[in-house]
């Protein structure tokens, strides 16, 4: 059975739980990265040597790297509709999650790190105010994208690109105190939200 090292708080890691779900996978959960089971003991770092979560072993096979292993499991599954046998069609998806992992991620960091974690030096009101003013303007290049595609972040249809995209829209529509003003994102999220895989843990009862 296919294992995944991590914990379901974790964003990187409910991609891999929203995707095994989507995909009708089973797998089992080792937790990994909490306090009782953190990363930093050396029989981790044999299974990754980044020493992050989430890693997964499939049948001898250790994968790291979250938006790593969505491309493949999807891969693996022959799942073309979530990221296309076609190049420049499959270029399209990557762009969102390279994307996602890189510009969107880094806007909320630090406001985000201030709401929610609590950690200390993550205090600054100038910070947070410029934090979440990135994290809205970036959620405003998404807003448009839904708008020229009037369905799903990478096209018409659910791809790999909405299991990044549409967590960290969780994650924005609980951190933003703007939400109200991009309605295409309020109406994907929906969306997403009637996908049954997607509930559990990108819903609003979902960590954000």
């Amino acid at each position: 059975m296919l294992k995944v090292h991590g914990h379901a708080a974790s964003i990187n890691v409910r991609k891999i739980l929203w995707l095994c779900a989507e995909l009708g996978l089973q797998f089992q959960l080792r937790e990994r990265g909490t306090v009782s089971h953190p990363v930093n003991d050396p029989a981790f770092h044999k299974l990754n040597p980044f020493g992050l979560t989430p890693v997964i072993e499939d049948d001898g096979f250790v994968l790291a790297e979250s938006n790593t292993i969505l491309r493949y499991l999807a891969r693996r599954e022959g799942r073309y509709d979530l990221l296309p046998g076609d190049a420049r069609d499959a270029a399209k998806v990557d762009m969102w999650i390279d994307w996602q992992a890189t510009d969107f991620n880094d806007s909320w960091r630090y406001a985000f790190t201030a709401r929610f974690r609590y950690k200390p030096g993550y205090d600054d009101p100038d910070q947070i105010s410029q934090s979440l003013t990135s994290f809205d303007a970036k959620a405003a290049i998404i807003e448009s994208q839904l708008a020229h595609t009037d369905a799903f972040i990478a096209g018409t249809t659910f791809t790999l690109a909405d299991v990044p995209i549409g967590l960290s829209v969780r994650r924005w529509l609980a951190t933003s105190q703007n939400a109200d003003s991009y309605p295409r994102i309020s109406t994907y999220y929906q969306n997403l939200c009637n996908r049954p895989a997607f509930s559990t843990f990108g819903g609003p009862d979902s960590p954000p």
